[in-house]
Parts: C-alpha cells; structure tokens; sequence
C-alpha cells in the first residue's frame, strides 16, 4: 500500500515539478517563439475551455475513436483466424509485411484522391495505421498459446466456439492488449497528421494554422492539449487494461511468490 501510494506520488509530483522549472526559465522570456508559461497557460484556457470543444475537439476525438475501433475489430477477428490456421497465416504473411511496411504519410494522397477530404480519408490513415500492431499481436498470442491447454480442452469436449472465447482469446489477451496500447498512441499521432492535410476543423488543423498566422501561444496551446489527451487516454486504457485482465496479474503474482 505504502509503495502504491508513493508511486502516485512520484507520478503527481515529477509533472509539476517540471511544469514550475519550464515556467521558471521562461518567466522572462523575450522571444516570440518561445512564451512564458504563463501565457501558454491563459491561452489554453481562452481557447479550450468550453470555446473551441464542439468545433476542434470533439471532431478529432470522433474520428479517432472511429479509426481505432475500426481497426481494432477488424485487428483481433483477422488475428484469430490467422493465428489458428497455419496454411493461411504463411500465406498471407507476405501481405501483411508489405502494407505494414508502408509509411503512414504515404498514404495521404491516395486517401485524398480515392475517399476525398472529408472524414472518411482521416478515418481511413487511422484504421490503416492502427490495424497491423493490433493484428500482428493477436496472431503471435493465439498462435503461442500453449498446445497443452489447447489439447485439454478438446479431450474436455469443450466445443471450437467455447474454446475460442475461453481458451484462446483470454490466453492471447495479454498480447492483444499490447498490440491495442502501440495502436493509441499511433491513434492520436495519424488524427493530427490527417487533420493537417486539407481539414477545415480539429486540433491538427488548429495548431497548423496557429503557426501559419504566427500565433504562437494558440499553437503551444494545441500542442499542450495533445499531450494532456494521450496522456489521460493512455491512463483511461491501462484501467480497463487492468480490469480486464486482473486474473493475469493474480496468476503472474502468485507465480513469482
């Protein structure tokens, strides 16, 4: 308990911490690029505290949440399919490799020219980048769940649909869930790149068209903005992630006890 509570301290403590050092230096800053804190600050408040929610926030969160979820669906049912049928997993293997290896920003003209430059295009880069750590997880933990337990469960009798939903997805879980964590945070970085190509709203067009007009406390503002949102949705993930899979953290602790 004393350890939990330190932790949390430290967690709390480092942050602010650092936060008084930045507005300590650049309390008398005089270059334009480079605000005091405090400006940075005021702005925020000005700027996202109610004001521009509806317009830049919520539309980024919305597409972000679209892409993510798309990807991960469609992640963890090709994973479990790929990851039980060896045939097929050597088959694809080289398709897979091959759009992994596509850089994101390659992708942006070709969802411009194809989807337009509405929310699809940026719904699209999401779902496409997302996909494969999600994907490439899901096969690697259901194709290493161990043989034994796969073979008990069929002496059991325990039908294919019963051994898929308690046998391999719980067995593979853990690695899906770190698949869906390297996923988030790539989530937040291709919203504001999609947001930056040819978007009229979002926080990837507000801080671009900040530093366009030079308005850079309103820029620094965005960026602050983007590292509070990965932030508190990495928190908001690791809970669920917690919740989810507490029975592999009771069985990993009772293993090293």
């Amino acid at each position: 308990m004393r350890s939990r509570a330190l932790a949390v301290v430290l967690e709390v403590t480092a942050p602010l911490a650092l936060l008084v050092l930045w507005g300590v230096a650049s309390a008398g800053s005089d270059t334009y690029y480079f605000p005091p804190l405090t400006d940075i600050l005021q702005t925020f408040m000005d700027t996202w505290v109610f004001e521009r929610v509806g317009s830049d926030v919520v539309p980024s969160l919305t597409r972000l949440a679209l892409g993510y979820g798309i990807a991960c669906g469609v992640a963890v049912a090709a994973g479990l399919a790929l990851g039980l049928s060896r045939p097929l997993r050597r088959a694809t293997d080289p398709i897979v490799q091959f759009l992994r290896a596509i850089p994101p920003p390659a992708l942006l003209p070709f969802g411009i020219l194809v989807l337009g430059v509405g929310n699809s295009m940026k719904v699209f880069i999401i779902a496409f980048v997302c996909l494969w750590p999600v994907l490439l997880n899901t096969i690697d933990g259901v194709a290493g769940v161990d043989p034994t337990l796969r073979e008990t469960a069929r002496v059991y009798d325990i039908g294919p649909l019963d051994r898929l939903l308690r046998v391999t997805l719980p067995a593979a879980a853990p690695q899906i869930f770190a698949g869906m964590r390297t996923s988030l945070s790539l989530a937040l970085i291709l919203m504001v790149i999609s947001e930056m190509v040819a978007s009229t709203n979002g926080i990837g067009y507000f801080v671009l068209q900040s530093q366009r007009s030079f308005a850079i406390p309103e820029m620094w503002s965005g960026i602050l903005l983007l590292g509070i949102l990965g932030y508190v949705l990495n928190a908001a993930f690791l809970l669920i992630e917690r919740r989810v899979l507490r029975w592999h953290r009771g069985s990993r602790a009772s293993a090293l006890s």
